[in-house]
């Protein structure tokens, strides 16, 4: 018995000693949508992190403030995002099960999603949650970072690590580190934006405070008590469900309204923008007391808009689900942060490198690290008298976020991520969405990874080096609509898409843009001609290209061009690994077939980049 005593002390004095001093790879501070996506992915390159989060929840903006409607790359399942989804739909008992509601394909109860998300994490052995933990003293060490972490019921704690993540729902990482960075709408000038504003300001999007409500049946009476300053003037008109980007007009229907975001079991997730719960409320540059006490206006907001619904709408049946959140109000435990402080990053992504992403300056789209196809979205219904930018004319094609967003322009050992890259306020209102935070969370957690693995500052990092390890993930760097992570070519489309060689075609549509890479198409030679020109200066007077489609003879001229002897049966020889057999020389080639021998010859993927896209090493 006394031995058993004796082991017991030992024990405890070691996990004393070990919650004393934490040392990890990465330091991830806030477990929303990027923060688990970060450490999940940092984990499966073989690097430890800390997780410090504020809550009892993983999943942030998908969970803890509630939005669990997820908005955009429906058919872009890029990487983790998928994964997540699968989950869900293996939950729920597949994909129809979660479209519930006519804002999104995928919806899932809050409290389901950080199950599977606990469950995610809880599955892999390099990480390590500190939840109701706050953070203070962070400090930059020879080595990395030191910073002091606290428990809501312990004792305080230090953790080392040789990266920082700040994956916080507003940037206060960043803030508190006094690495430079925007707030509120842009200026021309800033962004070189056309639809930007001649003078910036410090105006940010409406959030809001989401509530679930749930269906308890017919005859019920869930109303709650009268809010203080009730006025129902407040939210007449809310039942307009017109689509101004579909054209359509005159639309009242309150049961629509509420099934916008209807969750499975019955439960409805109230965020409703037009004379709904929105607010505007910038508690950003605020302390944490005066954003807790500025944030019961936001819940005072959506109690009115709830007694609305019930007292005025005649939904007495619908109540609030007490039993979602691990609260005693009903209440998420964050609110939904629409936009935050914007990083100076090392790239600026802004409206252009969207609109016409092979035409600017910076070929941005070369260093994709995560897609997205939701269209440009604002929330300035409750500012009052916010400067009009018409965002609906604003038509965009899907797009990929670039690396250097990530990355602050003069600040060594730190990555940015969730909805504080280095965006412009306009483009911020596509890359906010769901799925695009989770990509730009696993992007940030194998930039760190990379990193590490390397003893390099994540700014010295080889953008190629990122984008293949997300490839060997099944995450997208090339937003194609048409060239899913199961296809056969997965990695050589996206790879070849990335250096420009061959260009998708981008196109504006209604709420769920797109790029399409085509892969079956013929090639012309003069297509080629014009991808390899950026990379071969010499054949900008090479005239030999004609608009006919390519075969293997005029595709082995051209190769022969930048590189010798290179024979038609050894092209051939190249498509049949990859499983693919050509006639003869004479037959059209695709733009698979094409891609497939441009990354085995030209191997031009491996050829460094830097943030803007251009060649570190011109070597042709």
């Amino acid at each position: 018995m006394k031995k058993i005593y004796l082991l017991c002390f030992i024990l405890f004095l070691s996990n004393s000693q070990l919650f004393s001093q934490i040392k990890t790879d990465v330091l991830i501070i806030g477990g929303g949508a990027s923060g688990t996506m970060a450490a999940i992915q940092a984990s499966r390159l073989g690097v430890k992190s800390v997780v410090v989060e504020e809550t009892v929840w993983l999943g942030g903006m998908l969970t803890s403030a509630g939005v669990s409607a997820i908005d955009g790359n429906h058919k872009m399942p890029s990487g983790l995002w998928g994964e997540f989804r699968e989950k869900l739909y293996q939950h729920y008992g597949g994909a129809e099960a979660v479209e519930t509601g006519w804002v999104s394909n995928t919806l899932f109860e809050p409290s389901i999603g950080n199950k599977i998300l606990q469950e995610m994490v809880a599955q892999e052995p390099n990480i390590q949650v500190l939840f109701e933990t706050q953070w203070a003293n962070l400090s930059k060490t020879a080595n990395g970072w030191v910073m002091d972490v606290k428990p809501i019921n312990g004792k305080s704690t230090k953790v080392e690590a040789k990266v920082l993540i700040d994956a916080t729902e507003l940037g206060d990482v960043m803030a508190a580190l006094k690495v430079p960075y925007y707030l509120g709408m842009d200026s021309q000038t800033l962004t070189k934006e056309s639809f930007a504003l001649a003078e910036g300001n410090d105006i940010v999007q409406d959030l809001t405070y989401v509530i679930t409500l749930k269906d308890f049946g017919k005859g019920a009476n869930k109303t709650i008590k009268k809010p203080k300053n009730y006025d129902p003037s407040e939210f007449a008109g809310c039942c307009d469900v017109s689509d101004p980007a579909t054209h359509l007009k005159d639309n009242n229907d309150c049961y629509k309204m509420l099934s916008y975001s209807a969750l499975p079991n019955n439960k409805f997730m109230i965020n409703w923008p037009k004379k709904g719960n929105d607010i505007y409320l910038n508690i950003i540059e605020k302390s944490p007391v005066e954003r807790a006490k500025m944030l019961e206006e936001a819940k005072q907001m959506t109690l009115r808009f709830v007694y609305y619904i019930q007292n005025e709408l005649g939904f007495k049946h619908l109540g609030i689900a007490y039993d979602e959140y691990p609260t005693k109000d009903g209440f998420p435990m964050i609110p939904y942060h629409r936009e935050s402080r914007r990083l100076k990053a090392k790239s600026l992504f802004a409206l252009q490198h969207i609109m016409s992403p092979f035409e600017t300056e910076e070929a941005y789209y070369k260093t994709g690290i995560a897609v997205g196809d939701y269209t440009i979205d604002h929330h300035h219904y409750k500012y009052g008298n916010a400067p009009e930018i018409d965002f609906v004319k604003i038509r965009v094609p899907s797009y990929n976020v670039p690396m250097g967003s990530l990355v602050p322009a003069d600040y060594d050992g730190l990555i940015v991520s969730e909805k504080s890259i280095g965006v412009s306020n306009i483009v911020n209102g596509a890359t906010r969405l769901q799925p695009v935070v989770l990509g730009i969370g696993q992007a940030s957690g194998a930039l760190a990874a990379v990193s590490v693995k390397q003893g390099k500052q994540p700014s010295e990092v080889s953008i190629r080096d990122v984008q293949a390890a997300l490839l060997d993930h099944k995450a997208y760097i090339m937003p194609y609509i048409d060239v899913p992570s199961s296809d056969p070519q997965f990695k050589i489309l996206q790879k070849i898409g990335a250096t420009g060689l061959l260009k998708g075609t981008g196109v504006p549509y209604k709420w769920a843009n797109q790029t399409w890479f085509y892969p079956e198409r013929e090639v012309s030679q003069y297509e080629l001609m014009q991808g390899l020109r950026s990379y071969f200066p010499a054949l900008n007077n090479n005239w030999d290209a004609s608009g006919e489609s390519l075969d293997l003879t005029a595709l082995r001229t051209m190769l022969n061009y930048v590189k010798k002897d290179v024979s038609e049966e050894s092209l051939r020889s190249m498509l049949k690994e990859e499983g693919m057999d050509v006639v003869d020389n004479t037959s059209k080639l695709n733009r698979r077939a094409v891609a497939v021998i441009l990354d085995k010859v030209l191997n031009l993927f491996d050829q460094e980049i830097d943030y803007a896209g251009n060649l570190k090493n011109k070597q042709f």
